[in-house]
């Protein structure tokens, strides 16, 4: 599918695509089909605020791309545990996942007219999904995408994450009846809202530091109902797989 060549909304663009979505939910191509359709103006004014931070000035300098330092698995294995690069490379580990994975789901051609500068700030948000992961609490599961989704939204205002995220609530409580499902998702919402400005922040340094001291300076609160729901689910799913034996 094409992508918008100007800051214009495309709803038609982003109707397809959700209905492609909802007949494949794991079709990433479309899920970025979204957010570009309802894009809009808003990677510029995230861009402009970007290029306000001493990081960003810094990465825009130094033309310094994040997946370079995410794709040195070596490194990373290396880091102390409980530090953000060997949570990160636990997670990526366990979830068989790669940082150039994300690449090759969701490659980046630029249609905003800000040049090589704009397309590195959109890689760097692209290419720090996984460390939203590990930050927040919230795993690759559906719920745990969708909670992360509300989440970027709040601190994105891409209204392509909104969708997906309401999308996925909507989906999830008709199958999960009697669980916070909504509740999940929007208090991924609210966590993102008063959370620190994540897509400024100095990944390259963080990745050293301690996960629990990232979360304190950038006050990412833990989820309380998207574990409720996983519980519940998990709780379910093990009553199916070994039912109680019917008394004789």
């Amino acid at each position: 599918m094409s992508q918008p060549t100007s800051t214009r909304l495309h709803p038609i663009t982003a109707f397809r695509a959700m209905q492609n979505l909802k007949r494949n939910r794991e079709n990433t191509q479309q899920a970025v089909a979204l957010i570009d359709a309802l894009r809009g103006k808003t990677s510029l004014r995230q861009f402009a605020r970007f290029r306000q931070t001493e990081t960003g000035r810094a990465v825009l300098a130094e033309q310094r791309r994040l997946l370079d330092d995410l794709s040195d698995r070596q490194r990373l294995a290396a880091l102390p545990p409980g530090t953000l690069g060997r949570a990160y490379y636990d997670f990526m580990s366990t979830e068989n996942l790669t940082a150039q994975g994300l690449v090759e789901a969701s490659r980046i051609r630029e249609t905003l007219p800000a040049g090589e500068d704009m397309t590195l700030f959109r890689e760097r948000g692209r290419d720090m999904h996984d460390l939203l992961h590990v930050v927040t609490g919230y795993g690759r599961d559906p719920l745990g995408e969708g909670c992360l989704l509300a989440f970027s939204f709040a601190q994105t205002g891409l209204k392509g994450f909104a969708m997906i995220a309401i999308f996925v609530a909507q989906r999830i409580s008709r199958r999960i009846r009697g669980q916070p499902v909504r509740r999940a998702v929007f208090e991924g919402y609210r966590n993102g809202r008063r959370a620190g400005w994540l897509y400024g922040a100095d990944w390259e340094n963080l990745l050293a530091e301690p996960v629990e001291a990232i979360r304190e300076r950038f006050r990412i609160n833990r989820p309380v109902y998207y574990p409720q729901v996983l519980a519940a689910v998990r709780a379910r799913q093990a009553a199916k797989a070994h039912p109680a034996p019917v008394a004789a």
